[in-house]
C-alpha cells in the first residue's frame, strides 16, 4: 500500500490542488489522472480499501481530488473484479437545465456536463470488457427551443451510439408505462420523468442489469458507479445508494444547510420507521436491479421531490433490508439556491401519505402523519425558527433512535408562537 500512498503524495506535491470543483475542466482532468494511476497499480480492490482507511484516519493531510479520486480508483477496479457480464444504463431527468450555473462560463452547461458524463462513464469501463453501458436522457417538458438545443448536443456527443434522448410529454402522449392515463401537462414532476427512464432502460430486459439515476448536474462523479453495483452484485441487494452522511464520505457543501431539512429527516423517520436504517433519501446517485424495476414504479402516489423515499419504501417493502448505503464524495462548487423551507413541507405531506399507503398502522406514525397532514406554511415556518434543541445538536444519524421529540412538543411550539 505505500506505493500508492507515495504515488498520491507526488501528485499532491506536483498538483497541489486543494478546492477539488467539478464544474473544472482541468480539475476533472487531473482527478481522472490521478485515478487512473491509483487503479492501474493496484492489483485488488482491497489494498485500495487500505489506502483509503489510512487516508481517512488523517483525512485533512490529503487533498478532496486525493480522497475523490481514491473511491473512482475503487469503483473501476470492483468492475474489474466482476466476473459475469454486466451492463449499466444511466437515467438523467432533464428541466431546462441550461440554467444551471457553472464555473466554467466558456461552455454551454449542458453540453459541458452531458460531454463530462459520457467522458466519465467511458473512462471507468474502459478497458473492461465484461461491462457495457447506456444513457437515457429524459426531457421533463423543456421549451421547444431547449428540445432542439439538446438534440444537437447530444447528436453530436453521442458517438458511441448509446445515448438516447426522450420526452416525457411524448411518453405521456404514446400512454406508455408508467404513465398510462395520465393527461398531458407542462410538466409532470422530476419524479415522473426520472421512473419514465427507469422504466425504459427495463425494457431492454437484459441479464445482470443495473439501472442508475443521478441529477443532472456534476456534484457526483460517475466514476464512482461500481460502488454502487458492487452492493448489489456482491453483496446481494436490490438496490445501493450514495449517502453524503456515512463516515466515509468525502463532502463539500457551499453555503449552510438549512434548518429545515434536519426537521425534515426527524420527522420522516417519525413516520416510515421501516426505513430508519437510512439517512440520506436525497443523494442524487441511485442503483436498481433491474428486475425490481416495474415493480417500484408502478401505481405510486408521488411524482415530484419525494418520489425517491417512495421507491426506496417500496423497494423494502419487497425485500426487508435490501437497500444498501454507500459512501461516496460529493462536491458542490455551485452556488445554488436552498430549496424554500415549504419544500420540505410538501415532501413530509407526501411521505404522511406513504405512511397511510403502504404501512401498518403505528401510534407514534400515526400521530405524526396526521399532525403533518395538517400543517399549513405559516405553521411549518414557525416550526423551522423554533427547532428543538435536541434536533439540532444530534447528527441525523442518530434520528433512527432518537425519538424525544413529540408532536405534543411540536404543538407546544406553535400554540407559543
Amino acid at each position: 500500500m505505500m506505493y500508492l500512498t507515495q504515488i498520491i503524495q507526488q501528485f499532491e506535491t506536483h498538483e497541489q490542488i486543494q478546492n477539488l470543483d467539478l464544474n473544472n475542466q482541468e480539475h476533472l482532468d487531473k482527478l481522472q489522472l490521478l485515478s487512473d494511476k491509483i487503479y492501474n497499480d493496484a492489483n485488488l480492490t482491497e489494498e485500495i480499501d487500505t489506502l483509503e482507511t489510512e487516508m481517512l484516519k488523517d483525512a485533512s493531510n490529503y487533498s478532496l481530488i486525493a480522497h475523490t479520486a481514491v473511491k473512482i480508483a475503487k469503483s473501476k477496479r470492483i468492475l474489474a473484479q466482476i466476473e459475469q457480464n454486466i451492463h449499466i444504463s444511466v437515467v438523467i431527468a432533464l428541466y431546462n437545465e441550461d440554467l444551471i450555473k457553472i464555473n466554467d462560463t466558456k461552455n454551454d452547461a449542458f453540453e459541458f456536463i452531458f460531454r463530462e458524463k459520457i467522458k466519465q462513464m467511458n473512462d471507468l469501463t474502459f478497458g473492461l470488457d465484461r461491462v457495457t453501458w447506456d444513457m437515457i436522457i429524459v426531457d421533463d417538458c423543456s421549451s421547444e427551443n431547449y428540445k432542439k438545443k439538446s438534440e444537437q448536443i447530444i447528436t453530436k456527443h453521442n458517438q458511441s451510439g448509446n445515448t438516447e434522448y426522450l420526452q416525457l410529454k411524448e411518453a405521456v402522449k404514446q400512454n406508455y408505462e408508467p404513465h398510462k392515463n395520465l393527461n398531458e401537462s407542462e410538466s409532470r414532476g422530476k419524479g415522473s420523468a426520472v421512473k419514465f427512464g427507469m422504466w425504459y432502460a427495463a425494457q431492454k430486459q437484459m441479464k445482470n442489469h443495473y439501472i442508475i439515476y443521478t441529477d443532472a448536474d456534476l456534484t457526483i462523479h460517475l466514476g464512482q458507479c461500481g460502488l454502487l453495483i458492487d452492493k448489489i452484485v456482491n453483496e446481494g441487494k436490490n438496490v445501493a445508494i450514495a449517502s453524503r452522511r456515512e463516515p466515509e464520505s468525502v463532502i463539500i457543501k457551499t453555503g449552510k444547510r438549512k434548518i429545515a431539512e434536519r426537521l425534515f429527516i426527524y420527522m420522516w423517520k417519525r413516520m416510515l420507521k421501516r426505513l430508519n436504517y437510512i439517512v440520506d433519501t436525497q443523494c442524487g446517485l441511485k442503483a436498481f436491479k433491474s428486475e425490481i424495476i416495474n415493480d417500484l414504479i408502478s401505481v405510486n402516489i408521488e411524482e415530484k421531490s419525494a418520489f425517491e423515499i417512495e421507491l426506496l419504501l417500496k423497494a423494502d417493502i419487497l425485500n426487508r433490508n435490501s437497500i444498501a448505503k454507500v459512501p461516496i464524495a460529493w462536491i458542490n462548487n455551485s452556488e445554488n439556491i436552498e430549496p424554500e423551507k415549504e419544500f420540505y413541507l410538501e415532501m413530509l405531506k407526501s411521505t404522511a401519505q406513504m405512511y397511510h399507503k403502504y404501512l401498518p398502522a403505528n401510534a407514534v406514525s400515526h400521530k405524526f402523519a396526521y399532525f403533518i397532514k395538517n400543517l399549513n406554511e405559516n405553521d411549518w415556518n414557525v416550526l423551522t425558527e423554533h427547532v428543538p434543541e435536541g434536533i439540532q445538536i444530534k447528527s441525523p444519524i442518530h434520528y433512527d433512535i432518537y425519538s424525544e421529540i413529540t408532536v405534543d412538543d411540536f404543538k407546544h411550539i406553535l400554540e407559543s408562537n
